[in-house]
């Protein structure tokens, strides 16, 4: 299912009432049985990614392999410093490679010209980071729409801001903060402002959602409700590949690669 399918008015409509508890196996095999039937849609292959530390050239990814089907919902494991951010910055366009390449929807983005690179970032990935990164001089749905704001000139913005802003309330609907809508982003809770990425995230309707440890500044409660919406975005078609350094997180996903030593084990 392609990101712009994804019904955001029928997950709202799941989520009402109280949540089926469904075993996490079950989950992940119904899940598996689907995703893998769908093309490859973005790949790191033989990545390889090195910083300078002074005098000492650091060695972070040794050649790495891993490719993800559309629809799938993985999770990148390791210890810190095992190069699992270093990786999704890579597969986001964020970075370069060192060599290798990555590859979305079998072109290789090394040979996008600046301007491609930059509507990949903004429109065919979504960034959801730890520590949520909104401006607090703007409000929750000023926050959203600044992904919109940024592709689109003043007279594109002027054309679809009506439109760009229904979609930042549905999506606020989506993540139970509607009501939030015109408050600025450091009156929120971190729960709150974590839903608000996502929200912000989503808003250009990506093709894929790049999670960095999204609940790691969370309490287990609150990192509990931002897995949940990335279960119900998933189930909905969304493609997300996620950051975690907690087992137990990551095994709530389809499958999960786990770098040790710039290597997958």
């Amino acid at each position: 299912m392609e990101a712009d399918d994804i019904d955001i008015k029928k997950i709202r409509r799941e989520n009402s009432g109280k949540r089926k508890k469904i075993a996490s196996e079950n989950t992940q095999h119904d899940a598996a049985s689907h995703y893998t039937d769908n093309p490859v849609i973005i790949s790191a292959k033989d990545i390889t990614k090195s910083f300078r530390m002074g005098r000492t050239n650091l060695r972070v990814l040794k050649g790495v392999d891993v490719q993800v089907h559309r629809g799938q919902f993985m999770a990148i494991t390791g210890s810190s410093g095992s190069g699992k951010s270093t990786l999704l910055h890579l597969l986001g366009g964020l970075d370069r490679p060192d060599t290798g390449m990555v590859e979305f929807n079998g072109c290789n983005i090394a040979d996008y010209s600046a301007g491609k690179l930059n509507k990949y970032r903004n429109k065919n990935v979504g960034f959801v980071f730890q520590f949520y990164h909104l401006l607090d001089e703007l409000t929750v749905l000023e926050n959203i729409l600044l992904p919109v704001m940024a592709s689109a000139g003043t007279i594109a913005w002027l054309a679809k801001s009506s439109k760009a802003k229904k979609a930042a309330m549905d999506l606020l609907e989506l993540v139970g903060l509607a009501d939030r809508a015109k408050q600025k982003s450091y009156q929120l809770s971190g729960g709150e402002r974590q839903r608000v990425a996502i929200a912000r995230a989503l808003i250009n309707k990506p093709d894929i959602i790049l999670a960095d440890e999204p609940t790691g500044n969370l309490d287990s409660k609150t990192g509990n409700g931002i897995l949940n919406l990335f279960e119900d975005l998933n189930r909905a078609g969304q493609t997300i590949i996620m950051v975690t350094h907690d087992e137990l997180i990551a095994h709530r996903t389809h499958n999960v690669v786990k770098l040790v030593d710039g290597k997958i084990e």
